[in-house]
Order: structure tokens, then sequence, then C-alpha cells
């Protein structure tokens, strides 16, 4: 049996499966945590990393190892490979003011969207080099090149300090912010406008299955992905494929042949981990939404299920708009969520409940319906995250968006899209290898517009705006 290994290298840890490179099927696994926090040293990853290969009882067996990492964190490093301060990871904020200043300089969002794929926030590298360059100019100097996370891991492994052997993928390049995603290469005017005149250098943009060279161990080692990418390589994903993360935030993607243009900035131009594009749209609120609600309620998450289910579509009149913390998709940051159309008759735990899990369901539907203004048509949604976890969710998913959901096993699937780009890579061709495909659930469900229709009034009557 040949095998391949893949990490998931994220904010909170790193996890590795080691799978059969015929099937996929996982052979052996294990996890460890990250150091906390927005600002880490890369060497916190590299310990975890090593740590987490020795849970699995090491990797001299396998044949091809590839990394799937968390996007937009800036590593800087010298001249000689060390690292210049730690990594500001995609969740530090303190690059707000600088994206907005890179977005008025270069020629305003519609620039941004037309010519590099995205439009510059808070979480792109681009806005953190800029900051970089503002607030500790010695560290900018200092910085002979930058690179992302699955970057640094990945150069890593193969036991260098040359940074001209860095090297990265299209997916992940894709969200610095440096990267014309419709052109497929570096912009240099963009970086040295971004870092104030300096030129660092900057990993080289491998194919979706290029090798990267060898571990120390000899493996082949894969170009590596952003942790989107990686992910619906991992389910499976293709053209007509929707990937539905509800976690703490809710994260929509989809399999596109064209590359998006969207200067409101709500629809991230990503590529994905195949040579296709993964436009992408996120909001602030996802599964936290129903623990709210439930708490708010009194019930365990198991109750308040049940009570969603109860009710009748459309909860009798009653709307939530879950922008409980803000909101990223629509930018709202300073919203709040509202209950409306309450009446004496309506306002009933289960029509409360239902209410929620349509009003999450229905702001996901708003990031389908941005995707799908990008000329992207989806047929199917896979729907993963802690979210899925409710029966509620999972059956009135496909009645809200108006398609069928399919509810892949749990499963770590970054990980698992970074062994098979490694067995891609080990193996050769022109697509992925076909892996086993795991069980799953499809729930279908008859269309209820008219939730939909209620909320965006809801909308609007909350924000005092259309939307």
């Amino acid at each position: 049996m040949t095998l391949v290994a893949g990490f998931d290298s994220s904010t909170q840890s790193c996890k590795l499966v080691v799978c059969d490179a015929e099937t996929g099927a996982v052979i052996r696994s294990a996890s460890t945590p990250h150091p906390p926090g927005t600002e880490v040293d890369p060497e916190g990853w590299w310990n975890a990393l090593q740590h987490t290969i020795a849970g699995v009882g090491g990797l001299d067996d396998v044949a091809a190892v590839s990394v799937g990492g968390q996007q937009h964190g800036m590593v800087c490093l010298d001249q000689d490979g060390a690292v210049v301060r730690p990594a500001l990871l995609w969740n530090d904020t303190r690059s707000d003011a600088a994206a907005a200043d890179l977005v008025t300089e270069l020629g305003g969002s519609t620039w941004w969207a037309t010519e590099i794929g995205v439009v510059p926030v808070a979480s792109f590298t681009v806005s953190k080099i800029r900051w970089l360059a503002q607030h500790e100019p010695a560290n900018a100097d200092a910085t002979a090149a930058v690179c992302l996370p699955h970057d640094w891991l990945t150069w890593r492994l193969r036991d260098t300090s040359d940074i001209d052997a860095l090297c990265t993928d299209r997916s992940d390049a894709s969200g610095t912010g440096y990267f014309s995603v419709p052109d497929g290469h570096y912009r240099e005017d963009v970086l040295t406008a971004a870092m104030n005149g300096r030129r660092p250098g900057l990993p080289r943009v491998l194919g979706p299955h290029e090798a990267a060279g060898h571990s120390v161990t000899g493996a082949v080692l894969g170009p590596g992905a952003g942790d989107n990418a990686a992910a619906a390589l991992g389910l499976g994903a293709t053209l007509g494929d929707c990937v539905l993360s509800l976690g703490t935030s809710g994260v929509v993607s989809a399999i596109g042949d064209a590359a998006p243009n969207d200067a409101d900035g709500l629809v991230a131009g990503f590529a994905d981990a195949t040579g296709r594009f993964l436009p992408l749209v996120c909001t602030l609120n996802g599964a936290p939404v129903l623990a709210t609600v439930a708490a708010m309620l009194g019930v365990s998450l198991e109750e308040f299920s049940r009570l969603a289910l109860r009710a009748p579509a459309g909860a009798e009149g009653l709307v939530w708009v879950p922008y409980f913390d803000g909101e990223r998709s629509p930018n709202l940051p300073d919203a709040t969520g509202s209950l409306l159309g309450v009446t004496g008759r309506n306002l009933m735990p289960a029509n409360v409940a239902r209410a929620a899990v349509e009003g999450l369901l229905a702001s996901m539907a708003f990031c389908l319906d941005r995707i799908g203004e990008q000329g992207i048509d989806v047929d199917r949604v896979l729907m993963v995250g802690g979210g899925v976890r409710s029966e509620a969710v999972r059956r009135l998913a496909p009645a809200v968006l108006g398609r069928p959901v399919v509810v892949p096993e749990p499963a770590e699937y970054v990980a698992l899209g970074a062994a098979r780009q490694a067995a891609w890579v080990l193996h050769g061709g022109d697509t992925p290898p076909e892996w086993s495909a795991g069980t799953a659930e499809t729930y279908e469900a008859e269309p209820t517009p008219s939730v939909l229709e209620r909320y965006h009034e809801a909308q609007r009557l909350t924000l005092g705006q259309d939307t």
C-alpha cells in the first residue's frame, strides 16, 4: 500500500491524516493545538507539526506529503531565512486602516476587483505588509521574503534556509492581495506600493500538482493549498457544487471556471486547488446564532431543533435578522440582530426557534446569491461544520436555499484535501485521483421563496436601506 499524508495547519491546531494513496482511506491520524492569539511565532506551528508527526508514528513510510493551511497570514523572513517578527494571522485586525488606504491609493474597489480579484480588508496579506511598512519600518527593511503559513511549513519540511526555495500555490497566493487572480501572476507594482517602495521576494507559484521538492525523509512534497481550497478538494467538490461551512462564521464558496469580479468586495475572487476558481463569501454570524437563541429560550440545542421543526415554514410571520455580532456580508460591522413580525399570536418558542434557523440559512442564501451574480451556477450544496449537527438546519436548508443539500460524514476535509493533492503529485495526471466517497446524507425539500422574501423585507426594515 502506498501512503500519502496531508496536514491542516489551521488557526487552532495542526491536524494530520495518513491515507491510502489509491482509495483515500484514513490509516492513521493525530492533532496538536496551536499557540493562541492573532500574532504567533511560526516556530509554534513547526513544533506542533513535529509533535503531530510523532503522534502518527512518523512519516518514514509516506511517499508524498502536502500542507493545507490558514490563509492570508504574513510570515516575514530575512536574507538568512530567519523569522523577522511574529506572524500576523488572518484574524489580526490592526491593518484595517491600511486596507482602506490601499483601496483608495490604487484606484478604488472596482480597480482591485478587476485587476486583482479581491478588494483589500484587514485579513489579507497585502494590508498587513502595508501596516508593517508604516509601523515597523526597521522590520520591513529586514524583510527579504514574505510568505504564507503553508508556504513556510512546506519550506521547513525541505530543511533549507534558502529563501529562493520558497513556493506556494494559486489558491493561497490568491488570498494575498498582490496576486492577480484573473491573470495568474504576482503584481509587483502592488507589492512595492504596499511596502512603500520595498520589494521583498515571494514564493514561486506552483501548478496544482507540481512537486515542491522532497522532505528530509524523501517524501515528495506537494504545493499545498489554502484551507478553503483544500477542503473543497477533500470533499470532492466540482463544477456546480457549493461548499457551505457553518461554524463560528458562515463560509460559502463554489467552484467556477471564470474569475469573479465583485467591486463591493463581498465575493473574494480566490482560486481553487485544481486550476479553477473558488469565489467565496464569509459572514460573521454562524452556528452561535442557534446557541444564543436556544439559551434565550432556556432549552438545549437538541430541544431547540425539535422546537424549530414543530413550527410551520415562515414561523407564522416571525423573522430573525441574525446580525448578532455585526456583519461583513453585507458589510455592516455595527449592525445588530433583530426579531421582526411579532404579534400576540406568533410569539411562541417554536416560532422563535424556527425563525432563528430560517434567518441563519437566509443569510447563507444571501451569500449564495452573491456568488450566483458572478455567473457561477450552483446545483447542490455540500454543508459541513458544527452547525450541521442540528437536525433543523439539515432539514430546513434545502427549502431555504432552494437546492438539494448533501451532508457528508464529519471528517478533517482540509487535511484530506492536502493528502489527495499529495497523491495527485505522486501519480500525476490531469485530474486529482478519484477517492472513495464517504457516507453522506442528501436532504431535499420544496423551496420556500416566501421565507427569503420576508427575510429581505426584514433586512430593509432593520437597516433602513435596501440590501
